[in-house]
């Protein structure tokens, strides 16, 4: 069993992000611990009410949210009561058993897993700590329970299945509906930290993905001399909205000094995940051999691959910039390869359009005919003398052979002349 737990500051969040799998028929709502309702009677409202209540008594601390999951080797077969039985025993060995948490059953992977959903602050306003909680609780108590219900172990579990990673807890920042640097705090913080970017143009379109973007300002401005930055929050439509906040006034600093630091090495950590990458994309051409833009981009997004295509005035694409929310990796097209610019892509468009049309159009025609004709100077006259132009071709050629024959047709050999036979002259 590999248990995994990312900390937070959004509950809503984290509840969004699984009542929106049970909706979706990919999970089910599988326990709810210390709730006065069963399961299948709670309603969104009563749930997130439930954890709002416990966080209004200490509304200072800004960490208050843990989104666990409990992962499950494939081979493992296990039923719903054993499942519910584990995430007890493990809620009780890391210190959780009396906080209210939901538990959620998954099955949008290859391998059976939970998802478990609590906050640490307790019913007095108090918080439960939760500075190494991983290494020092949560660690001890997958390796008992591994023994006590027979799991197959962390460390025996086979090498190269990788988990799929945990998705971001991330509400998108709307303006006038959210506090603003709180929510641009929140996901800055979270973006920085785990998407690979290697540029301030690919942050940003990972950033504007959530509503939020960071600015340089012109480059003949004092901020960008400087090296200053500062987020705003955007809009659908990417207009800036609200006031500005520095980067140097956020909690986790992400400044362009920063930043820089960060494009270096996600340039190496993001390399493992170009393949899988074209993969994908050269995997939406062959599926779908006719594609236009509009459903290449469909069929990626199916994928959580999010296609950017940047145009000029005229409406012309100059660029395209692939966002992999599955591996949390951005690149952009000519770094893909050739094959995967803006340029290439555009030309594929363009003759799978052609070879759809000229699909159609034979559709429309039907199968061709084949047909033979043949002209004579003259129209065959009738006895009447009347002209018939649109006789049959055929019935001119039999007329004619027929003629032939009427006129007296002879051979070539028939029709020479005989020579007079000269007499001699008598003696």
């Amino acid at each position: 069993m590999v248990a995994k737990i990312i900390t937070g500051k959004s509950i809503q969040g984290a509840l969004n992000y699984n009542e929106h799998k049970v909706r979706e028929g990919k999970a089910e709502l599988l326990f709810a611990s210390r709730f006065l309702l069963e399961p299948e009677e709670l309603s969104f409202r009563d749930k997130l009410q439930r954890f709002e209540r416990l966080l209004e008594k200490s509304p200072q601390v800004r960490t208050n949210t843990l989104h666990i999951s409990l992962n499950f080797d494939p081979g493992e077969k296990l039923e719903p009561e054993r499942l519910q039985a584990i995430a007890i025993r493990y809620m009780d060995r890391i210190g959780f058993g009396e906080q209210p948490y939901l538990v959620y059953r998954h099955h949008d992977a290859a391998h059976p897993h939970l998802h478990i959903v609590t906050t640490n602050i307790r019913p007095d306003g108090s918080r439960i700590d939760l500075h190494n909680i991983g290494r020092l609780r949560s660690e001890p108590a997958r390796k008992e329970i591994e023994l006590e219900y027979g799991l197959v172990q962390a460390e025996k579990m086979k090498k190269g299945e990788e988990l799929p990673l945990e998705p971001l807890q991330l509400e998108k920042a709307v303006y006038g509906k959210s506090e603003t640097k709180r929510s641009i705090a929140h996901i800055v913080t979270s973006v920085t930290r785990h998407y690979n970017y290697t540029s301030l143009a690919e942050l940003n379109a990972v950033l504007r993905h959530f509503g939020v973007t960071a600015d340089r300002g012109g480059e003949r401005t004092q901020m960008h001399q400087k090296k200053g930055l500062v987020y705003s929050i955007v809009n659908d439509r990417g207009e800036k909205q609200g006031v500005p906040l520095k980067a140097s006034a956020l909690p986790s600093k992400p400044t362009l000094a920063f930043l820089e630091k960060q494009f270096e090495q996600n340039k190496l950590s993001r390399r493992p995940y170009q393949l899988a990458l074209r993969s994908s994309i050269d995997k939406a051409f062959r599926s779908h051999p006719t594609s236009s833009r509009d459903s290449f981009i469909k069929r990626l997004k199916k994928q959580e691959i999010q296609v950017l295509f940047r145009e000029n005035s005229q409406g012309l694409p100059y660029g395209v910039t692939y966002i992999d929310h599955r591996h949390r990796a951005v690149f952009n097209g000519s770094e893909l390869g050739k094959a995967y610019s803006a340029k290439a892509l555009t030309e594929r468009f363009r003759q799978r359009v052609e070879q759809r049309d000229e699909v159609e159009q034979t559709k429309q025609e039907g199968p061709p005919q084949h047909t033979v004709t043949m002209s004579f100077s003259q129209p065959r006259q009738h006895a009447q003398g009347t002209v018939h132009p649109q006789q049959p071709e055929a019935v001119g050629l039999l007329d004619t052979l027929l003629k032939a024959e009427q006129q007296g047709y002879l051979p070539e050999a028939l029709r020479r002349k005989r020579k007079k036979r000269r007499r001699r002259p008598r003696l």
